[in-house]
């Protein structure tokens, strides 16, 4: 009887330490067992598209739960700031320095990229910017531990990363690399443009002509690719991104205002709730209405054009549309404050002026 007591204490003392690894997000590689269930049925089709199933069986031994992860796609800084606090995070003086510095070690890349897609270099520094600082942060998480995480335990979205999943490891497969070996974001973006595996899939393009589309250790690749992206989505060459508007003290209601999609309210109906624009447009035009918030509390109108829409395609967050804008704008002022100074002889000082701040 002291024996079956013992084993049954045993037992549980087991279990309560297996939950306390579950918890902490350490758990066995075996929750992700290739050989039952959903992830079963994920190797099926990944392998029926000619990627070998014993490499697939092993890629899928090496997973592991994270919860780490789960917590993460709950806390993201898009869900949880306004803008003012948004846009601090990336318009330091160091970032916009770096910006300048990225473009001139690849400016042959920048400017060829602006050639074939209509990109400026500075709106794609300015995503390289935002996304990995123009790639020192690329991700700590392994992608492999991160989508599979999402694709069979998120509540909601498990269909949607399910299908990153199985892009990623076709990725991984047909650029021989080891999948438990690369990392990037909690939600399974990599590289330098910080790309989802689907992504990756439709728009990295080989830039640099080495017969390769790596986006995780080459700068030209990603340069080429977030331009393709662009372009993919419509970008128009030359365009502006948004007009500076000009409105009441409180945002009006009626104005269904920063919505991530394609430009919904036309520039009339804003005028007739006092939002008006000195800018020479239609007021039949489309826009997308801003009501940014300040930092003394104030609001900051804006309307975001066809192109500001084309970066909501890329984080499909206004805040992170506003922040690359202002971002890619405050490194073409500040390459154009060194050309000056190289042609004047003067020295170059940092002294960018954001006007969110005024």
């Amino acid at each position: 009887m002291k024996g079956l007591q013992l084993r049954r204490s045993k037992a549980l003392l087991i279990g309560g330490l297996m939950g306390c690894l579950a918890a902490s997000g350490q758990v066995m590689a075996a929750d992700f067992d290739p050989r039952r269930g959903e992830v079963k049925v994920l190797v099926d089709e990944v392998s029926a598209s000619g990627v070998s199933r014993e490499w697939l069986d092993d890629a899928m031994g090496r997973a592991e739960f994270s919860k780490e992860v789960l917590d993460a796609m709950t806390s993201a800084a898009e869900y949880n700031l306004v803008w003012h606090s948004y846009r601090d995070i990336f318009l330091g003086e160091d970032r916009v320095r770096e910006g300048v510095e990225f473009i001139a070690a690849h400016r042959e890349a920048f400017e060829r990229a602006e050639q074939v897609y209509g990109v400026p270099p500075e709106v794609v520094a300015a995503i390289l910017g935002v996304e990995t600082r123009f790639g020192q942060i690329k991700g700590k998480h392994r992608v492999l531990d991160s989508l599979s995480t999402l694709a069979f335990h998120h509540p909601r979205r498990g269909k949607f990363f399910r299908g990153e999943l199985a892009a990623f490891l076709e990725i991984a497969w047909s650029q021989q690399v080891e999948p438990d070996e690369l990392v990037g974001s909690y939600a399974g973006a990599m590289g330098y443009p910080q790309f989802i595996p689907t992504s990756y899939m439709a728009y990295a393009v080989d830039f640099n002509d080495d017969g390769k589309r790596n986006l995780w250790t080459d700068p030209v690749d990603a340069i080429g690719s977030i331009g393709n992206y662009f372009a993919e989505h419509r970008w128009q060459a030359g365009a502006p991104i948004y007009l500076e508007a000009q409105g009441p003290a409180t945002p009006p209601a009626g104005i269904s205002f920063n919505q991530a999609k394609s430009p919904y309210v036309s520039v009339s109906q804003l005028a007739q709730k006092g939002i008006t624009t000195g800018a020479a447009i239609s007021g039949d035009t489309k826009v997308v209405p801003l009501a940014l918030e300040l930092a003394d509390g104030s609001t900051q109108y804006r309307m975001g054009l066809n192109n500001f829409y084309v970066i909501t395609r890329y984080n499909h967050s206004y805040l992170y549309a506003m922040a690359v804008t202002e971002l890619a704008e405050a490194i073409a002022a500040a390459e154009l404050a060194l050309e000056t100074e190289s042609e004047t002889g003067a020295g170059f000082i940092m002294d960018i002026q954001f006007e969110a701040d005024s």
